[in-house]
């Protein structure tokens, strides 16, 4: 089984939450920006990097807020990159609260995501989204 681990943030803004539309290896959705720790980094800075790679926000962590395991038979990972995979996935994510301390909105380059955008909080519902966005609203005390 194929382990990957990754870091993750919730940064709201008023009544906003900051969501790239992730569109890679023939799933999409809106999630929670962050993504894979890289060898030898810390989760903490991997967050941060991520965030501003797809968000192009700087921002601060102000905690953590939960760990959550996952994992993904075979028949349901994404093929990225042509090699369809022979084994499944247990993903650990590890999520962050943030907040932005600079930086501008922009769109990732040559990346896994194709958009991103601030959503107030009582559309996120009827958005496509991926169950990541709602485990990590239910960390935040955002969703029962």
């Amino acid at each position: 089984m194929f382990t990957r681990v990754a870091a993750y943030a919730v940064v709201l803004d008023d009544d906003r939450i900051l969501l790239p539309h992730w569109n890679q290896g023939g799933g999409s959705g809106w999630t929670l920006p962050g993504g894979g720790i890289d060898p030898g980094e810390h989760p903490e800075d991997a967050a941060v990097r991520e965030l501003r790679e797809e968000t192009g926000y700087d921002v601060a962590l102000d905690g953590l807020l939960g760990v959550d395991s996952i994992v993904v038979p075979t028949e349901r990972r994404f093929v990225v990159g042509g090699t369809p995979h022979t084994e499944p996935m247990h993903g650990i994510r590890i999520v962050y609260r943030a907040h932005v301390v600079g930086g501008s909105l922009a769109v990732e380059a040559d990346g896994s995501t194709d958009d991103v955008a601030w959503h107030a909080l009582a559309d996120v519902d009827a958005l496509d989204r991926v169950e990541l966005v709602d485990v990590a609203r239910r960390m935040a005390g955002l969703l029962d």
